[in-house]
This record gives structure tokens, C-alpha cells and sequence, in this order.
């Protein structure tokens, strides 16, 4: 759920509808200065910031929202571990461009194709380095912003998404993406695997469920 404000110096009115997942606030006319200085003066990650040519979007993700989003995280970390892949994991990072308006602020990202590159960097700055090789987003509530045209605009090889039922898969082609089933970032990385995992996440603890997909893994 959103609620949308026209003038952000009318913030003073804003106000957030809350659902039972997520809460968004949408701001509008919001000028490229005034997002860069809430992103840059706020304290740790959240609200989730998303910005797209004048239209800034605050989210405050549920605990469904942030469980889903880790549990995947673990998994990409485990998988990367037990198949010798390095990577750089940049979670929440905010990732802007000024030149084409946009910015965003993932549940789960990372380096992979580029992870040596961007491992001996303190900061990424997009004007020099590429956006990371794989997003993940975590969608229960509809976003007003769409996001895969933004993603696609700043050039993200491959996103992940979730909806709280299922996983969803897309590789960057042609400017657009494309829905594949398994992982072109993480060969042998499929979403039958990871749905397998999340859909135990009421039944059992999530060590034990990290664990049962780390031993699923050495039995490929």
C-alpha cells in the first residue's frame, strides 16, 4: 500500500497508508538535490529509498519483507561458498545516477562478475563502476516506480524478485529482460532451488534451513 503527496514541500501533510505487508509514501516533484540530501543525512537503510525522474519513494519493509529477503541473501552466500565463487555483497546500498535520474536502494546485491573490482573500493561510484551483477527485490506490495525499467536504465545484468509467493528470475537483453528459470549470474542456481528452501520457513528455524540447503547442494 502508498499514499501519494504532489509537493514535497508540503511533506508537513504527508502521510503513509499502512498495510499488512509494507508501507510506502510516494512523493512527487521531488528535485534530484533534495533526494541525494535525505539519502545521504538518513541513518542506516531505512525507509528504502527509490528515485525515479522527479518521483521518490519511501518504503518501511515488514518483518515478511526483510525475512524473504535475507533468507535468499544466506542462500546466495551459501551457494557462492560451496561453489567457490567470489563475491562482494553491497546489500542496501543506495546506487544513483545523476545523468539519468535514478536511483535505488535493493533488498539484496552483489558483485559477482565484478567482485574483484569492486573489492578493493570503500565506495562505488557508478560514474566509473558498473552497478552490481545481481539485484534482489522484494515486492509484496506494488511499487508506484517501475522498477525494472529503472533497473534496466541503469544497467543491472540480472534481477531477482520476489512477491511473498514466489520467485521470479530476469536477465538484461537488448535493453529489456527476459524471464529465465535458472541464474545466469550463479550457473546451476535455479528458482526451484531457492522456492524448495523458502517454502520451509514456517515448518523449521532458518539455520536449519541454510544447513538442509547447503546439503542439498553437496548432493549435486
Amino acid at each position: 500500500m502508498y499514499s501519494r503527496t504532489t509537493q514535497f514541500d508540503q511533506a508537513n501533510s504527508m502521510h503513509s497508508t499502512v498495510g499488512p505487508a509494507e508501507t510506502r509514501t510516494l512523493l512527487e516533484n521531488v528535485r534530484w538535490e533534495t533526494y541525494v540530501d535525505l539519502a545521504d543525512s538518513r541513518r542506516g537503510s531505512v525507509p528504502r529509498m527509490t528515485y525515479f525522474e522527479g518521483m521518490l519513494e519511501l518504503m518501511n519493509p515488514s518483518r515478511q519483507h526483510e525475512n524473504i529477503g535475507c533468507l535468499i541473501g544466506r542462500m546466495v552466500e551459501t551457494y557462492t561458498e560451496v561453489q567457490g565463487i567470489e563475491i562482494q555483497s553491497v546489500a542496501s546500498t543506495t546506487f544513483k545516477r545523476q545523468e539519468i535520474k535514478k536511483g535505488f536502494e535493493a533488498d539484496e546485491s552483489d558483485y559477482v562478475q565484478h567482485a574483484e573490482q569492486i573489492r578493493v573500493k570503500e565506495e562505488v561510484d557508478l560514474k566509473i563502476d558498473p552497478p552490481p551483477d545481481l539485484v534482489i527485490e522484494v515486492e509484496i506490495t506494488t511499487s508506484a516506480i517501475p522498477k525494472m525499467v529503472l533497473f534496466a536504465a541503469m544497467g543491472v545484468p540480472e534481477v531477482w524478485r520476489h512477491d511473498g509467493e514466489q520467485l521470479t528470475m530476469h536477465l538484461l537483453s537488448g535493453g529489456k529482460y527476459e524471464s529465465i528459470e535458472e541464474s545466469s549470474t550463479l550457473p546451476g542456481y535455479t528458482i526451484a532451488m531457492v522456492e524448495a528452501i523458502l517454502d520451509k520457513r514456517f515448518e523449521i528455524g532458518e539455520t536449519a534451513l541454510i544447513r538442509s540447503f547447503r546439503e542439498s547442494l553437496s548432493l549435486r
